[in-house]
């Protein structure tokens, strides 16, 4: 973490950490309006400025408020019925990452991170080039299992599933309103889900929930100012520098 000049009113964090740690938050924010792949960056830079275990607690209950605040705009595309054939497989995940992120150390738990990323950034690409593709394989139970295992490790390992969730909605040829809808009530209730286990490793604790609050003023900025200028921004442009950005920094995770 930097050492430079601590905040007045939260010494344990340099100016210059907790300005790229809003900069993140404010992409969490900015991500939920439509841009997904945004949050990456929010995942990479929290994993640079506080560990990689860490950044999984304090990401953690930002998304949740996140959540909690852009329900209201997709809850009338979906019901919570639509969502229970993703959520045991989702669960087996959840538990499959706990145990893995209590049995390891930063020293692991990065490059997992990193690996995550990687991981994602290509099911995006996957997911905007081979658009065809996907959309013509067959929707099988096998299928929606290996989806909602990768979804729940993922989620649980680096909070950032939004890729593999995004495939299987291609796959299951879900219209848009309904793939916002049916992924603002799942994510919302995995991540309410999250909160005991990583409560239990220790990794959401007070002083991370300090960290949180200072930070939700980038996330509700996101937010607010994502809804007002999203279609103003040539998305294509601005993805493909977004996925440069995650390569780059999920291969530094990874290897360095």
């Amino acid at each position: 973490m930097d050492t430079g000049r601590p905040l007045e009113w939260f010494p344990e964090i340099s100016v210059k950490v907790y300005a790229a740690a809003l900069c993140g938050a404010f992409c969490l924010g900015f991500s939920k309006t439509g841009f997904p792949g945004l949050a990456l960056v929010n995942v990479l830079l929290m994993a640079e400025l506080f560990g990689a275990k860490e950044s999984v607690g304090i990401i953690l209950p930002l998304l949740i408020c996140a959540d909690i605040t852009v329900f209201p705009m997709f809850r009338k595309f979906a019901r919570w019925s639509d969502v229970v054939p993703l959520l045991i497989p989702i669960a087996f995940g959840l538990v499959a990452g706990y145990l893995v992120l209590g049995r390891i150390d930063n020293s692991i738990a990065r490059p997992a991170i990193g690996g995550i990323i990687l991981g994602m950034v290509g099911m995006q690409l996957l997911r905007v080039y081979r658009q065809q593709f996907l959309t013509n394989l067959p929707d099988a139970p096998a299928f929606r299992w290996g989806s909602g295992l990768v979804i729940g490790v993922s989620t649980m390992m680096a909070n950032a599933a939004g890729p593999a969730y995004s495939i299987y909605a291609l796959v299951h040829k879900m219209p848009k309103e309904q793939f916002l809808g049916i992924g603002a009530r799942t994510f919302l209730l995995v991540n309410i889900v999250k909160v005991p286990f990583l409560t239990d490793l220790n990794i959401i604790n007070v002083e991370s929930v300090k960290i949180d609050v200072a930070l939700l003023p980038g996330v509700f900025a996101g937010i607010f100012i994502g809804r007002k200028v999203i279609a103003r921004i040539p998305q294509k442009m601005f993805e493909l520098l977004l996925y440069v950005f995650s390569i780059v920094a999920g291969c530094r995770l990874l290897f360095f």
